[in-house]
């Protein structure tokens, strides 16, 4: 079997929450002041739309590197519907990849882009279980 990763989530308080990381760095979770928590800290379910993001970036920031491609800016949006209903979760996400440059080389970051949300990807593939995904590339020549 692979690595096990042990996270340890503190309660602060109130509605408030600390979680460590193997990184060594920590993360403040909380909720919104109108659901009786003090807005200190990110989201929970905001939280896994990051994860999913930074996972499928650090492929594809890899693969810019690896592949030697100028991109002068590069960012992802993630936009996510909730189910209304509790327990309320992710059913559809669509994931826009945003490359800015004035080489861009689109079939290579395309190839990139491919490569993070078909076979790298891990926390794509666990969003895979539960919500439709859309993916988009978007390319901003210069």
């Amino acid at each position: 079997m692979g690595t096990t990763n042990h996270i340890s989530t503190k309660w602060l308080g109130n509605m408030a929450f600390e979680s460590n990381n193997p990184s060594g760095h920590h993360v403040k979770i909380d909720i919104a002041t109108e659901d009786g928590g003090d807005s200190s800290g990110l989201r929970p379910k905001a939280l896994m739309l990051s994860s999913l993001a930074g996972c499928s970036g650090l492929d594809i920031a890899g693969l810019i590197k690896k592949m030697k491609l100028e991109v002068d800016e590069f960012h992802i949006e993630t936009i996510a519907n909730l189910t209304d209903e509790h327990p309320k979760y992710y059913y559809k996400v669509e994931i826009e990849y945003h490359f800015h440059g004035s080489n861009l080389k689109e079939d290579k970051l395309q190839r990139a882009v491919d490569l993070s949300v078909e076979k790298y990807c891990g926390v794509m593939e666990m969003f895979r279980r539960f919500a439709e995904l859309e993916i988009k590339t978007v390319f901003h020549n210069k």
